[in-house]
């Protein structure tokens, strides 16, 4: 196999590199460790030898650095190896001093690490001595895996990138000086982005204020308030802070760029900026914008769908049943010891659907009903469900309520007020009221509704169809808890259908 182009044969390099790269990598970070330990405590010479083996690591990692820099360039392979031999050689030396000579007042892990180091030595010189062919990569083994990873990566680059294009963007550009900020708005300008430019970080902060931007490409070093300063009043914005940031500056220090990045930086280009790079970096950071946008959109989407389900469901259970539903609970059935149930029942309403409109006695029935609701609202009563032209309700569930008599009489009180009105148009109501134990819970799977059963629900029932137009029909138990509030009842013995006779009360 032959590596022809400038991209392959760096690539094999870079991959040479790499296999000598991670022994370099850890003799370094070991006997940087090492050079600590000893500072801290241990024999003054060791610390000078360690010190020599130090400066030995560095420069070996320098050398195995410049490898992929160069792309291995015209170097002689036996030249490679001696200079890649020299730090190594210096290493193992001064590391074996130090062992032989302070062991017994070395640390237990100091003079662990020291062998570790000796150890990645040797591993180093073993990829060293094998076969390190930076132009043709021929042979078996790891060479011929090189060249045919180096292949691979350039029909990856060769390839179209997928998703490259980008729309353009809105780009603020903010450096005091004004070479600078021209040509950056120039190159974005000839990639289609609208470029604004600021001399200041306040000038920029201005422009903030008044117009909306993307991405930001900010300078370091600037007079009134410098690139980190500026950053970090940017992310403290709640209106700012998801804006990308970009800096750019000459500083070539890692610490100024770890600071940027740590401090919410998006990226960080050196100057001179490569227009390529440049345009990558942005495209790269609209992209993110963008998709930011998208899922703020879908989760908006996905709360407004919840609110919409919640609804239905507040307009379908009582909030109490809700939240023990949201907690888990999956079988909700309760006895209530006292509650009162209400029924209304519009009168003559049946030959009324025969002789009304479909669409006209619909929209009837659901002003009748919609004013019923907020009746039950107002007095606190839960709103159980609507058989054809009857209401039921009841009060004291789900929630108990020691004044459940008290509501449900307002409430049909208030129910019979109602259809007096304008709302009734000519129509009159018949209501029953009893009170007593009931058992309430949720019924039902794909149309799950909440009810109550029990004998006090049947008495009521019956009460309702008992009664008289225009008023309550109540029976002795809700009359004994409403004594005070009833003005001359009227005494009924009625036949109820499955009941008997029993003694009831009509009021209004």
């Amino acid at each position: 196999m032959t590596v022809g182009s400038g991209i392959n044969r760096k690539a094999v390099a870079t991959r040479v590199a790499q296999r000598l790269a991670g022994p370099a990598e850890a003799i370094l970070g070991y006997q940087e460790m090492i050079v600590e330990d000893l500072a801290r405590a241990g024999p003054e010479d060791a610390r000078a030898d360690a010190g020599r083996v130090l400066d030995a690591a560095r420069a070996l990692s320098q050398l195995v650095g410049d490898i992929v820099a160069s792309g291995a360039g015209d170097v002689d392979e036996a030249t490679l190896r001696h200079d890649l031999r020299t730090p190594v050689n210096a290493i193992l030396g001064y590391s074996e001093m130090i062992l032989e000579d302070f062991e017994p007042e070395l640390a237990r892990g100091v003079a662990s690490d020291i062998r570790a180091v000796i150890a990645e030595c040797g591993r180093f010189l073993s990829q060293v001595d094998a076969r390190m062919d930076f132009s043709h990569g021929e042979g078996e083994g790891e060479s011929e895996l090189d060249a045919g990873i180096a292949a691979g990566l350039e029909r990856a680059l060769a390839a179209p990138a997928l998703g490259a294009e980008v729309a353009a963007g809105r780009i603020l550009v903010i450096d005091d000086t004004k070479a600078n900020r021209d040509l950056l708005r120039r190159q974005l300008e000839r990639q289609g982005h609208s470029v604004s430019t600021a001399a200041s970080a306040a000038e920029g902060l201005a422009l903030l204020e008044t117009a909306g931007f993307d991405v930001i490409l900010v300078d370091i070093l600037m007079p009134d308030m410098n690139g980190i300063e500026l950053l970090a009043r940017l992310k403290a914005e709640p209106r700012w802070r998801a804006m990308p940031v970009i800096m750019i500056s000459g500083l070539k220090e890692k610490k100024a760029v770890v600071r940027c990045i740590s401090a919410g930086a998006e990226d960080y280009l050196e100057k001179p900026v490569d227009p390529v790079l440049l345009h990558s970096r942005v495209n790269a950071s609209l992209e993110r914008v963008r998709w930011q946008r998208r899922e703020k959109e879908f989760l908006a989407r996905i709360e407004y769908e919840r609110d919409r389900a919640d609804a239905l469901l507040h307009a379908m259970l009582p909030a109490p049943v809700i939240r023990r539903l949201q907690e888990g609970e999956t079988l909700i059935a309760d006895r209530i010891d006292a509650a009162t149930i209400i029924f209304a029942d519009i009168v003559d309403f049946t030959p009324l659907v025969a002789r009304t409109d479909p669409p006209l006695l619909l929209k009837q029935l659901a002003g009748i009903f919609s004013a019923f609701d907020d009746l039950a609202a107002k007095h606190g009563v839960e709103k159980i469900k609507t058989i054809g032209d009857a209401y039921m309700a009841v009060a004291g569930v789900p929630d108990a309520s020691p004044d459940h008599p008290q509501r449900a009489l307002s409430f049909a009180r208030d129910l019979i007020g109602t259809m007096q009105g304008e709302v009734g148009q000519g129509l009159a109501i018949r209501v029953g009221l009893h009170s007593g134990p009931v058992i309430a819970g949720l019924v039902g799977r794909l149309r799950f509704v909440y009810d109550v059963w029990g004998e006090a629900v049947n008495l009521a029932s019956r009460l309702e169809a008992s009664g008289q137009p225009g008023r309550i029909h109540i029976s002795e138990a809700s009359h004994a808890a409403l004594d005070q509030l009833v003005r001359a009842p009227e005494a009924q013995m009625p036949e109820l259908k499955g009941v008997g006779r029993v003694r009831t009360f009509l009021v209004d």
